[in-house]
């Protein structure tokens, strides 16, 4: 874990690109322990990006990432997940033709404590009854709210103490919107730090503790959700309302 008072996340200078095209533009960050941000935007600002880029799924063009207080270099994904870092990608990434209980196995691949496995299924079905209604069904069959519980909930058999979320409300009803942040605001009360990307701007900020403002692969705003609800040019920009 980190030092006191060191952020259990830090990006530096973060530069992330697909062949020419930079992508994200030297930006900084960081997220507490047990702290929940959010990272918001318009489309092809970064966002999804930079998640990628912490998870080790796409390489660094310049910059740093530290978690925990360890510089994470080349780390492949695997081995990130491994020191806590889950994602939770955008379009849910579950295995469609795997069942919903094989979907969350696979969460726990990297370990080898079968009791503790057991256990975290258990919490994830209390947590998630549909999921656990849905146990043997093949995922691919299920609605778009049950597949971003069993991605979540995959996710969580992982153990991570930074858990990566990338669009979780994406093309899901307002009730379904309204499960997955109840649950998700659960998992930051047992203490997980969440880094969430959410294109509903007022939902994110109203949930997170802290929020960056993203545009064109550049940090153009941050500070406390409360304030950038506040600010005119987020309101503008994001939340569709102008003077």
């Amino acid at each position: 874990m980190p030092t006191e008072g060191a952020p259990l996340l830090q990006l530096e200078g973060v530069e992330v690109a697909y062949g020419a095209i930079q992508a994200v533009k030297g930006i900084d960050l960081t997220v507490q322990a047990g702290e929940m941000v959010c990272l918001i935007g318009a489309n092809g600002a970064g966002k999804s990006t930079t998640l990628n880029a912490i998870a080790g799924t796409l390489p660094l063009a310049g910059g740093s990432v530290r978690y925990a207080g360890e510089a994470l270099g080349r780390l492949p994904a695997h081995k990130r997940l491994r020191k806590g870092i889950a994602l939770v990608p955008e379009g849910r990434g579950i295995f469609t033709r795997l069942t919903v209980e094989e979907n969350l196995r696979m969460g726990a691949y990297t370990r080898h404590d079968a009791d503790g496995i057991e256990a975290d299924l258990a919490r994830v079905y209390e947590m998630l009854p549909r999921v656990r209604e849905r146990l043997h069904q093949v995922a691919g069959t299920l609605s778009g709210g049950e597949q971003q519980m069993v991605a979540i909930g995959r996710a969580l058999l992982s153990r991570p103490t930074l858990l990566l979320l990338d669009e979780p409300s994406m093309g899901l009803a307002p009730l379904v919107v309204e499960k997955i942040f109840e649950v998700v605001q659960s998992v930051r009360a047992e203490g997980v730090s969440i880094l969430l990307v959410e294109q509903n701007a007022n939902l994110a900020l109203e949930f997170a503790q802290r929020g960056y403002v993203m545009d064109s692969g550049r940090i153009t705003l941050s500070g406390t959700g409360d304030a950038l609800l506040a600010d005119p040019a987020v309101r503008a920009a994001y939340l569709g309302e102008s003077d």
